[in-house]
């Protein structure tokens, strides 16, 4: 509760940002990660109470206004018209409000033959001298709520007694505690008073503390007597549609449209509620609505406006666009007034505060500004157009819009709306097409020339299964020739859907004929290299098609199903060659009787080895077999160096390696040799 501030909090995992490389959805291998969060939030119960046992209190200062004007829409309409004094007693905890004027106050502003009335509104607020009792080193917690625009924010201590060793120390934060090294505003208010300037939209949190100076440098030094104190809060604000340091410069209220056929829910555009400008355009004349002044050489114009709940997965649009050269500067602030000195983020024709990643200034000339907020905050936003104080001839529109994708995802992709884990807020996403990335589909990732370069090496690389679906046919291998080029067939039309050229079936089922039959032509050419009756290899094909089904259909991109698929086939190669060494070979049953004359039996052992020997000699041509064993560990490093970026070289060469390591298999064999 000290360190965070209340509200909302959003939580979000990202994976893979910026640009990548996504022409193919099976680069994405390995086991899926699960994550598991687990969020702790320690708070006392209310925002009354603070403290490791919550039971301290917070002293709410009632002369501000309700909370059910937090998220008004006019937000310069809200009028603090009433001037009060808030009288608390310790024991009795009575309140009483005793009104006084509610009259503004007018402050006389002279620059040489011109005068300007600057209208305040003023809120005061006391406590009185026996309300407020603190020894040394405690520490009293108040909080006063701001929902209106203002222009400072004073606190002033009064009847007090203090040594001269001894300070009176404020220190403020809004919407958060405020500590000793961690609070927005601090200061000695028994020597001065506080002020703030324009201070945010919000709950602020007042701290007081008696701090001994002596006490600072000797932890020894006795500790002082209880002090009773009185301090003053005083909020002060414009009228009449002003704002500013002086009351000086135009502010507006811009009310949010809703687009008609969002693709988003919450996209909408803002225009100022006045005549000057229509709603059913989205943007207005920015010279109708600047400041006229004479004070200084430039004048400021506000804009307020509200991003609705829900919608914090938006970004704000801001575009300026003129006739001529722009002169303006363009400022922008959550939950407060932009300023020389304070601002969220800013822009102007030069320059730009362009080091944050959720704000982005594109395409900007000497005539148009373009900029964007991601993810912009729930709440009050309000944006400051300085401009020079001559008047200017020029045509200027201005428009402010809050959008789902950035410049709709620059007509590359496709923008998407969902909706978070509590259902409660939207937020919005690209999803780019095969030839660009990043977060607003911006970036390049391949020309049209290089697209159409790797769609034909991953396709036309298929055509290498001509040559084991070739020599199979010649051998009358009907069987190996239908699974060769099928499989072919299916891969090629699966990288024809990947790349986006033409799926004739759904992305699954072609994805799961591809891995399927590949894995089949693996295996199938480890069974087709044991000559077994075709009973038998029938049996072990079924046995194959239910295993290689199953890797294809659950986890069809793993890694590891290179390593499985190999296995298969050598077990299946060796159990064929246990069935044609069992069936070439007849056992003679070993006798009951013992016969420790065992030596007698090594000579035949050794003349059954080279006996295998030259029956795989006689098998094998060991020239292809050795080119197989070659080309089937490219296959194998191809498939590991795939990454996004080189995935399309390295998977064309998969598919030539893998099918001509089965057609040198397969040429290995002698088959016309009689067993």
């Amino acid at each position: 509760m000290a360190r965070i501030s209340p509200g909302i909090w959003y939580i979000g995992y990202f994976n893979g940002l910026g640009p990548a490389r996504t022409q193919s959805k099976m680069i994405s291998r390995g086991r899926a990660l699960s994550v598991s969060t687990s969020i702790t939030v320690e708070g006392c119960p209310t925002s009354a109470l603070w403290g490791p046992y919550c039971n301290q209190t917070i002293e709410t200062i009632g002369c501000s206004q309700f909370s059910r004007y937090n998220n008004s829409r006019d937000l310069l309409g809200l009028t603090i018209n009433t001037r009060k004094i808030l009288k608390t007693k310790e024991n009795t905890r009575r309140t009483s409000f005793l009104s006084r004027s509610n009259h503004p106050i007018g402050h006389q502003l002279e620059s040489n033959s011109t005068s300007v009335v600057g209208v305040e509104n003023l809120i005061t607020c006391a406590i009185s001298n026996d309300s407020l009792c603190l020894r040394q080193g405690d520490i009293k917690f108040y909080f006063l709520d701001i929902v209106n625009q203002a222009l400072q924010f004073e606190i002033t201590a009064a009847n007090f007694r203090l040594s001269q060793s001894a300070s009176l120390i404020c220190y403020l934060r809004c919407n958060a505690l405020p500590q000793r090294d961690l609070h927005d505003y601090s200061g000695d208010i028994s020597s001065a008073p506080l002020v703030i300037k324009l201070p945010n939209i919000g709950r602020w949190y007042i701290a007081i503390e008696i701090l001994n100076k002596t006490q600072m440098r000797n932890t020894t030094a006795p500790m002082l007597d209880t002090i009773c104190f009185s301090f003053d809060w005083q909020v002060t604000g414009c009228l009449n549609g002003k704002t500013g340091t002086d009351c000086l410069w135009e502010a507006y209220v811009l009310q949010r449209v809703p687009k008609r056929n969002p693709s988003v829910p919450f996209e909408s555009y803002y225009v100022p509620t006045d005549e000057r400008a229509l709603l059913e355009y989205s943007h207005f004349s920015l010279e109708k609505f600047l400041t006229n002044s004479s004070f200084e050489q430039f004048a400021w114009t506000y804009f307020f406006l509200d991003v609705p709940q829900g919608s914090a997965g938006a970004l704000i649009h801001v575009q300026l666009k003129s006739d001529k050269e722009l002169n303006y500067e363009l400022y922008s602030k959550y939950g407060g007034l932009p300023s020389n000195d304070s601002w969220d983020y800013y822009a102007s024709r030069t320059s730009s505060s362009n080091s944050s990643v959720f704000y982005s200034l594109q395409n900007s000339t000497d005539s148009d500004m373009d900029l964007s907020i991601f993810y912009a905050k729930e709440g009050t936003w309000c944006f400051g157009v300085k401009h020079p104080n001559y008047t200017s001839n020029s045509q200027t529109y201005m428009s402010i819009s809050l959008q789902g994708c950035h410049r709709n995802c620059n007509q590359k992709g496709v923008c998407h709306a969902s909706v978070d884990e509590s259902g409660l807020t939207f937020y919005s996403f690209c999803t780019c097409d095969r030839d660009h990335g990043g977060f607003d589909c911006s970036d390049e990732l391949v020309s049209p020339n290089g697209h159409i370069r790797q769609s034909v090496f991953l396709i036309a690389s298929n055509a290498a299964a001509i040559l084991p679906a070739f020599w199979a046919l010649r051998q009358k291998a009907f069987a190996e020739w239908i699974l060769y080029t099928s499989s072919g067939i299916s891969s090629a039309l699966y990288h024809s859907c990947d790349v986006g050229t033409w799926c004739i079936l759904s992305f699954r089922v072609l994805q799961f004929l591809d891995f399927w039959l590949s894995f089949m032509a693996v295996v199938g050419t480890f069974i087709y290299m044991a000559t077994i009756k075709e009973a038998s290899k029938r049996a072990m094909h079924t046995a194959v098609f239910i295993l290689t089904a199953i890797l294809a259909a659950t986890g069809a991109t793993r890694s590891a199903n290179i390593g499985i698929v190999i296995a298969i086939g050598s077990f299946g190669l060796l159990i064929g060659w246990i069935l044609e060494f069992s069936t070439a070979r007849r056992f003679v049953c070993c006798s009951w009787r013992i016969n420790l004359n065992v030596p007698h039996r090594w000579p035949n052992l050794a003349a059954l080895f080279w006996n295998t020997l030259e029956m795989l000699n006689k098998r094998f041509r060991w020239l292809y077999l050795l080119f197989g064993l070659i080309t089937l560990s490219f296959a194998a490093l191809s498939w590991k160096l795939e990454s996004n970026s080189s995935y399309w070289i390295w998977h064309s060469m998969w598919h030539i390696t893998i099918y001509t390591s089965s057609f040198f298999f397969l040429c290995s064999m002698r088959v016309n040799t009689t067993n």
